[in-house]
């Protein structure tokens, strides 16, 4: 061992704190860690890591459920039971920081990191989605990095072969600097046939495969656990360097492996590279490993025991073979030309230790390093901000209505937030592997064909983070609430969550009260929609330093969603099918505009309370809406969300281009009827001949809803009076939002 030890100086410059640097030496039997191991300790006591920051109120959240095989942090991603003997593996993750200094590389990355999380398991993946975030679109900074960050993801996404289903993209200036990039995996494996991250059996050869290992991403997970200021260019090396062709070859190598029994477990090398790898692996084992870093394969020479371990080189994988087993894993590995060298042993008792040059560069008890272990845990200070309060004070009374309602929905139909995504989405890939049932004849979730089953998968991403910052609890309940009415909407059944957790720096107390609340609000909501949470992601200190102060982010946290079809018959177009057909409400109008994109853009108003909602009437009208869909009494269903009913009424028409004819409801003010985000709502079209039936089932389920409309003709019409021509309205529609980015 060095004799050379770093003082306490350099461990604060690493990122530990005080108290951490003492505990470590505790950890260590009293004996000062070299600088190797200092840095191990940074990178696996990062916020990004150990989630030393969360972990406290994460643990509240709803981990159990009837489907799952696998409860949240068991294993790299959620396992759910699909039947007919199969499972579902599915998860999401922020990629936020290295996306915002170099947008290609580091939304790639992350499409390729949490595509590895699912294949590592065993599954195959067969559909991403994401949920991207971004500045003011007009500024020349935000379309650098939307154009980056979309082109990445479509590189790698296309080149790798899996169909991205489904997304969300959303502006607002808070997200200037800082843009969230999150992406979501979704696989399918034979249940019982699962890969799990362990280690375990004394003498067990320990190999990495996949790619060489090189300098980019070192310290990647503790720059992500640091504000971004504006010297963050000077971080570049800390963004990894992705290449979908060699994760195609080690998806495919994995994938043949996980169907011998030549191996103990196998984990992606995501942040903190070897060192989570190893560490985690030994620890869930209960284990130690040695590891020769001489052996391990590198892309550029002389690199130091430190840059080794804690490079996040991308397309590599750590996997414990079984004893006597070692040629046959090499030749699956030669055989897609992949690296597959051993370099270390599973040993007995819980230590981890490193060798260079025949040198002990670190010892290190692997349970000290890993959350549920010895990384630390805190509880931050927290305080309601002022202006929570101060949302509160708003009224509708204080907003004129408009008069011409035909203009408003020309503005709103243009708007970032409303406006077609369909200039990103054509980059990406949504048919490879002819796996995707809601290309063609859309429907509110994605939906992933089960081939040889009268199942389907049905999955989606979402939250509002506006309505998260003006009441982060109400908010993130809203937020899970919307993902099951999307899934319920599409014809499926919800049934677990994975979420993406997207906040501010947890050392601000009023940025940490937005975390607690919210996941608070999670936690009520996956309790009522039985979606247990089975794992995801944390993304702290997503705001900018800057010399007028810090600017957080709107808080995010994303929720991902599946949910199962059991009879693909019973999957629902969101579109408007026939001329002729009722037009139902759902749910019931309110008379509400809160932090509706309608206020925030037409009024400019950037602080009101939360919209309508209450979760026991959400639940009961999906709930309702299950079983009219299962009935066979819905052509067409589609949930109010941000724009409103006319927003929702605009986009089932533009569909299969059939307008519609409405009335707004006496006692309630026209703007609010059409424009407002009150929850608990969806559109449905239904046929005049099951009307009735439709009619007594909801009155029997003691079900609101309101008879609005029919689809009618080729124009949007509203009371009477004329909004305007379907194909107009879509065209403005279809190209707002491409004229803001190249323009």
């Amino acid at each position: 061992m060095s004799s050379n030890e770093p003082n306490i100086e350099v461990a604060k410059k690493l990122g530990i704190l005080e108290e951490e640097y003492h505990k470590i030496v505790e950890h260590l039997e009293g004996r000062e860690p070299n600088f190797t191991e200092l840095s191990i300790y940074a990178v696996m006591w990062s916020e990004h890591c150990s989630y030393k920051n969360s972990i406290k109120y994460l643990k509240t959240l709803p981990r159990t459920g009837p489907h799952l095989l696998a409860e949240a942090g068991e294993e790299n991603a959620g396992l759910v039971d699909i039947g007919d003997g199969l499972a579902c593996a599915f998860k999401i993750e922020s990629h936020n920081h290295p996306s915002a200094i170099e947008p290609y590389q580091g939304a790639a990355t992350g499409v390729g990191g949490i595509n590895r999380d699912i294949f590592t398991m065993g599954a195959r993946p067969v559909a991403q989605l994401n949920s991207l975030r971004f500045g003011d679109p007009s500024l020349e900074k935000t379309k650098w990095l939307l154009k980056g960050v979309v082109k990445g993801i479509g590189d790698y996404g296309n080149s790798f072969g899996v169909p991205v289903l489904g997304g969300e993209v959303f502006f607002d200036k808070s997200y200037n600097t800082n843009p969230l990039v999150n992406a979501m995996s979704v696989g399918i494996v034979d249940k019982g046939k699962t890969i799990s991250a362990i280690a375990f059996g004394e003498g067990n050869p320990v190999f990495i495969v996949g790619s060489s290992t090189g300098k980019d991403g070192i310290h990647g997970a503790t720059f992500a656990s640091g504000d971004l200021s504006e010297t963050s260019m000077d971080d570049l090396p800390a963004v990894q360097v992705g290449d979908p062709f060699q994760e195609k070859l080690l998806l495919e190598a994995s994938l043949e492996l996980a169907g011998k029994d030549y191996i103990i477990g196998m984990q992606d090398m995501g942040a903190a590279g070897i060192t989570c790898s190893t560490s985690e692996m030994s620890e869930k084992g209960g284990v130690g490993m040695d590891i020769n870093l001489d052996l391990v394969p590198t892309r550029q020479e002389g690199m130091l025991p430190f840059e080794i371990l804690l490079s996040e080189s991308q397309e590599r994988m750590l996997v414990v073979v079984k004893k006597g087993f070692e040629n046959q894993v090499t030749e699956i590995f030669d055989k897609w030309d992949l690296n597959c060298v051993q370099i270390g042993v599973v040993t007995k008792g819980n230590t981890l230790r490193y060798f260079a040059k025949d040198e002990l560069v670190a010892e290190l008890p692997a349970d000290t390093l890993v959350l549920g272990g010895g990384a630390p845990v805190y509880d931050r200070e927290y305080r309601e901000p002022a202006y929570h309060q101060k949302a509160k004070s708003f009224t509708i009374d204080s907003i004129k209505e408009p008069e011409d309602l035909k203009a408003v929905t020309e503005f709103m139909v243009a708007q970032p937030n409303i406006a077609s995504k369909k200039w990103i989405i054509k980059q990406y890939d949504s048919m490879v592997g002819t796996i995707n049932m809601s290309t063609n004849n859309p429907s509110d979730a994605g939906i992933v064909n089960i081939k040889d089953s009268n199942k389907a998968i049905a999955v989606t991403v979402d939250c509002n983070a506006r309505y998260v910052h003006t009441d982060p609890q109400v908010g993130c309940s809203i937020a899970v609430a919307e993902a099951a009415r999307n899934i319920v909407c599409s014809g499926g059944e919800p049934s677990a969550v994975t979420n993406c957790c997207n906040f501010g720096n947890p050392y601000n107390p009023e940025a940490y009260w937005q975390f607690v609340m919210a996941i608070k609000g999670m936690g009520e909501a996956c309790e009522k929609f039985n979606t247990p949470v089975t794992g995801g992601n944390v993304s702290f200190y997503n705001q900018t330093v800057t010399k007028d102060g810090d600017v957080p982010v709107l808080p995010t946290p994303t929720i991902g969603m599946i949910g199962l079809v059991n009879d693909k018959s019973n999957i629902t177009p969101l579109g408007f099918e026939n001329e002729g057909d009722h037009i139902i409400l759902l749910g019931e109008s309110k008379n509400d505009i809160n932090s509706s994109e309608y206020l925030r853009s037409f009024h400019q108003v950037e602080l009101s309370p939360a919209p309508y909602f209450n979760m026991d009437e959400e639940y009961h009208m999906q709930d309702t809406l299950q079983k009219l869909i299962k009935a066979g009494l819905i052509n067409s269903a589609h949930d109010c969300a941000d724009g409103g009913l006319m927003i929702t009424l605009l986009e089932s028409s533009y569909v299969n281009n059939i307008g519609f004819s409405i009335q707004t409801k006496n006692g309630i003010r026209r703007d609010a009827f059409l424009f407002g985000e009150a929850q608990g709502r969806v559109v449905l079209s239904v046929s005049k001949n099951n009307f009735d039936s439709f009619k007594q089932y909801c009155n029997n389920n003691n079900q609101i809803f309101e008879l609005i409309g029919s689809v009618i003709g080729s124009v949007a019409i509203v009371d009477g009076n004329s909004i305007g021509s379907i194909k107009g309205l879509k065209e403005t529609y279809n190209n707002s939002l491409e004229k803001i980015i190249l323009n």
